[in-house]
């Protein structure tokens, strides 16, 4: 294997960092990617609103009153598979507890993300289901790029 070719866990994370590019949430992008048994990726998704709703100009403003409305990366992301067919999913901020949940229930064996998340229960929800999950802070991508401009 050449030096310079990515582990699998660095070019899900660079999947998941560029999905997060999509999301209309103008105060926290994240981003997901799904990779099944042969390390193919089968999704990636970002949190947003419902497909097809378009929110109104004066919907952003209000980050405490929208959040009840976003839908989160994971949860998008285990819209466009099958519980068993993803291993591997990869996110740019550690799951929230609910998320973790469903990551499980799915089937999901490993779980990387980039940003801690302290208010997730996700590291005692790994332990006890024998599900890795480990924070990937080295891939493509993962520095500001606002700092390069």
């Amino acid at each position: 294997m050449s030096e310079n070719r990515l582990s699998i866990p660095q070019y899900a994370m660079a999947l998941a960092h560029v999905a997060s590019l999509r999301s209309e949430d103008p105060y926290r992008k994240v981003g997901a990617a799904a990779l099944d048994h042969d390390n193919r990726v089968i999704a990636t998704a970002y949190n947003g609103l419902a497909p097809g709703f378009n929110a109104p100009s004066d919907f952003w403003a209000d980050r405490e009153g929208r959040q009840k409305f976003m839908l989160h990366a994971e949860i998008n992301l285990c819209s466009l598979f099958k519980r068993g067919e993803a291993k591997i999913v990869a996110t740019t901020t550690m799951p929230c507890t609910a998320c973790m949940q469903t990551l499980c229930a799915y089937g999901i064996k490993e779980i990387y993300f980039q940003e801690i998340y302290r208010a997730s229960d996700a590291p005692e929800i790994a332990k006890l289901y024998n599900i890795t999950l480990r924070q990937i802070t080295d891939f493509p991508m993962s520095v500001d790029q606002s700092r390069l401009a």
